[in-house]
């Protein structure tokens, strides 16, 4: 991203940092507000950051926390929920860090409001019972305890009530609130950390340093409330979040992605993205990850797995085009999945437009059935990402 998805960050940076930059200008302080679209707007060149290179000596829990000295970072919580009674609603919360400043740039200040990173939230929920989707955005600056994200003393990631907060050893307390939807989830890692890519390490692309340090835990158990206006149900599910760092943008020629993450219910789970070219063919930097139940992994090349859209959705909002539908095979696992929306239209029309929503799926793995849930991510069917750069 996203993800998959990972590269999302890169959709809203110059927005972030025009809007921090008018911030740290500004004599008093803000609030959260929305970003205004910006273009033309000179950015730190990339090179002043840490490049991903290779894979990293990642070590929990330190590198649940933040990065500052790469430009780009996400902590992307998804999940389903059920009540007893069996209504679904699909969740999503994310938080998105910016650096404004390289590291040997930034100087010791005085002022609590004084920020050199910048971060942005988005929060959406899938009634689908109601037939009903709801996102929301924030910006803040990662100073005066507005916004920010931490390892030690413990975990959390942060902006104003917005949070994600461990409560003991692989538990977690996650909220978020905004006009009358609201979500208060505790999370369980059932199989705890896994690396996506090589290590963590996952290319994005031919060009050196165009990699991200990607890890995710693909199985939290989670229980709690979800208030929609005047009423509250009681839900339970599993979650799934993803942590990517990264100081590279989208590569020449590609305009978006397709990313999916999948939690079948004989215990494994299922992580793929494909980029996209201007012409429509595949990058053969897609890839993906098939995480067994016992938590071991399998690493998926662009070549082990097929993804063929079979339905198409139309958006009365925007006009935009999106797949709505999926047929994946990974002929070497004899996994043989349809992927369906809860929701057609779970368009995310906030800085910038994008589909991300809940999915349920059904199909056959080694000769037997299979069933389960997920959330899938499409950019690039609005307006090509390289316009955003």
């Amino acid at each position: 991203m996203s993800k998959r998805g990972w590269i999302l960050v890169f959709l809203v940076a110059i927005g972030l940092v025009v809007w921090a930059a008018l911030l740290l200008r500004s004599p008093e302080p803000q609030a959260s507000q929305a970003a205004p679209v910006f273009r033309g707007v000179q950015v730190e060149p990339q090179g002043a950051f840490r490049m991903v290179d290779g894979p990293a000596q990642i070590s929990f829990p330190r590198d649940h926390g933040p990065h500052p000295d790469y430009l780009t970072e996400w902590w992307y919580y998804t999940g389903n929920l059920f009540t007893a009674e069996g209504q679904h609603f699909g969740y999503q919360l994310t938080f998105f860090r910016r650096a404004l400043l390289p590291p040997e740039d930034r100087a010791e200040r005085t002022s609590s409001w004084a920020a050199d990173q910048v971060y942005m939230a988005h929060f959406a929920l899938t009634d689908t019972g109601a037939g009903t989707f709801s996102s929301f955005e924030r910006f803040s600056r990662g100073a005066a305890g507005l916004a920010g994200a931490q390892a030690e003393p413990v975990y959390q990631v942060w902006l104003e009530d917005w949070q994600v907060t461990e409560v003991s050893a692989g538990r977690y307390r996650l909220e978020a609130k905004s006009g009358e939807v609201s979500i208060a989830l505790d999370l369980v890692d059932i199989k705890g950390p896994v690396l996506q890519g090589e290590g963590g390490y996952s290319p994005k692309g031919a060009q050196p340093g165009n990699a991200s340090i990607y890890n995710s835990q693909t199985r939290l158990g989670s229980a709690g409330t979800i208030t929609v206006g005047e009423e509250q149900y009681a839900v339970s599910g599993l979650s799934w979040m993803d942590h990517e760092y990264s100081t590279s943008a989208l590569g020449e020629g590609l305009v978006g992605w397709d990313w999916f993450s999948l939690q079948l219910d004989d215990g494994s789970e299922l992580m793929l993205f494909l980029l996209r070219h201007e012409d429509g063919t595949l990058d053969p930097y897609s890839s993906g990850t098939l995480i067994q139940s016992d938590g071991s992994t399998r690493p998926l090349a662009a070549e082990e797995f097929e993804i063929t859209p079979t339905g198409t959705w139309t958006s009365p909002h925007t006009g935009a085009r999106y797949p709505a539908a999926w047929e994946i095979r990974v002929p070497g696992e004899e996994i043989a999945l349809a992927v369906r929306p809860r929701l057609a239209d779970q368009e995310m029309r906030l800085s910038f437009v994008y589909w991300e929503g809940a999915v349920r799926v059904e199909g056959q793995r080694q000769g037997g059935p299979v069933s389960g849930n997920g959330y899938v991510e499409l950019t690039g069917y609005a307006h090509s990402m390289q316009g955003e750069f």
